[in-house]
């Protein structure tokens, strides 16, 4: 099924942008595991929008409630599921594109499929309203991670072409604009706010860092560790191409450079350099697993654009209103740390089950 994912850890995500709930139950998580609550909503914060003018001014609490797998405090066995209900829903600013779709959306290739079945507001079960219950899972699985000593870190890499400076080494989820550089960090800001004046919208790149993996986790071919992290992080609408390490550069240096050289640190193996992004052969090893996430541009603009009327097979113009994030960059930090977690942890119970 496309709203599940993982081989030892199961996750389904479930409801619809404007369905009464949105929800996700996940299996796999071992019993006695104690959940931190206020650590949880804090982390839900981070995504819930209506918070800036550099998001959509839609307001919803992102509250969770939990209806199994967990009493008093702690995991119980039993799959976990909980639901957000959805409060501040506005279906009617979607009837005008029931038959003209929005470019950029998936309401054309929702209606092939479906055959105009499909939930239209608000993009159904193809909005960014279903990373809220991904970032429940990906919430409580990091605090299981942390008791491993693994932790995720993110920050916004670059919005349009203006990069962040510096290095990601410590944790900057606390920064309402979390770029390592303030000075890049408001300039991107300002080039969101202008484009938002405009009726545009902008893309960019997160950047996110899982340290503290032991090496030995992942598989080769079909199962390695960039596999899994790519198909959970591809589950994030609007993601665009993902890369680890050097990435695309590395096609253009050379073996020599490329390469990182291994040493020995304190008794364990370690590498000079980190272009490999932590993982060779789709196993980890042992260095920081390092990754960026590119993000279309927001497909809701307000600026008019051509489409097609599919009943009447004529050419149509439309302008979109409603509430958009003009980036939604600055909101998916949560999303990408939450689906890399969710990938670490299914292929750290895999490696279990081989020990």
């Amino acid at each position: 099924m496309s709203s599940s994912t993982g081989e030892n850890l199961k996750l389904t995500i479930f409801g619809q942008s404007h369905s009464p709930a949105i929800g996700m139950t996940l299996e796999g998580i071992p019993a006695g595991q104690r959940i931190d609550f206020d650590a949880l909503s804090a982390f839900l914060k981070r995504r819930a929008p209506g918070q800036s003018a550099l998001s959509t001014p839609r307001k919803e609490a992102d509250a969770p409630e939990f209806l199994c797998g967990i009493l008093n405090g702690y995991t119980c066995g039993a799959p976990i599921t909980a639901i957000i209900r959805n409060t501040n829903t506005r279906s009617s600013d979607y009837e005008a594109f029931k038959n003209v779709p929005r470019p950029g959306h998936a309401d054309y290739t929702a209606q092939v499929k479906y055959n105009g079945f499909q939930d239209r507001s608000g993009g159904g079960h193809f909005s960014g309203r279903l990373t809220a219950p991904l970032c429940i899972a990906g919430g409580l699985i990091i605090q299981l991670l942390k008791l491993e000593g693994i932790s995720v870190l993110s920050r916004i890499r670059s919005i349009g072409d203006i990069y962040d400076e510096g290095e990601l080494t410590e944790d900057i989820s606390y920064k309402s604009f979390p770029t390592v550089s303030d000075e890049a960090g408001a300039r991107m800001q300002a080039l969101i706010l202008d484009l938002k004046a405009k009726g545009d919208s902008v893309g960019g790149v997160v950047e996110c860092i899982l340290t503290g993996v032991p090496a030995g986790i992942g598989d080769p071919m079909f199962g390695g560790l960039e596999n899994r992290i790519s198909q959970t992080v591809f589950g994030i609408p609007a993601v665009k191409g993902i890369e680890f390490g050097a990435g695309f550069e590395s096609a253009r240096l050379l073996g020599s450079v490329n390469n990182d050289p291994f040493a020995y640190e304190d008794g364990r193996v370690v590498t000079a350099t980190n272009n490999s992004g932590g993982i060779l052969g789709g196993i980890s090893d042992g260095m920081p697993i390092v990754f960026k996430a590119a993000f279309k541009p927001t497909p809701s603009i307000a600026l008019r654009q051509q489409s097609v009327n599919l009943s009447d097979h004529t050419a149509a113009c439309l302008e979109i209103s409603g509430r958009h994030d003009p980036c939604i960059v600055p909101r998916a930090l949560p999303c990408v740390e939450s689906a890399a977690a969710i990938a670490i942890y299914d292929a750290l119970l895999s490696r279990r089950k081989e020990a």
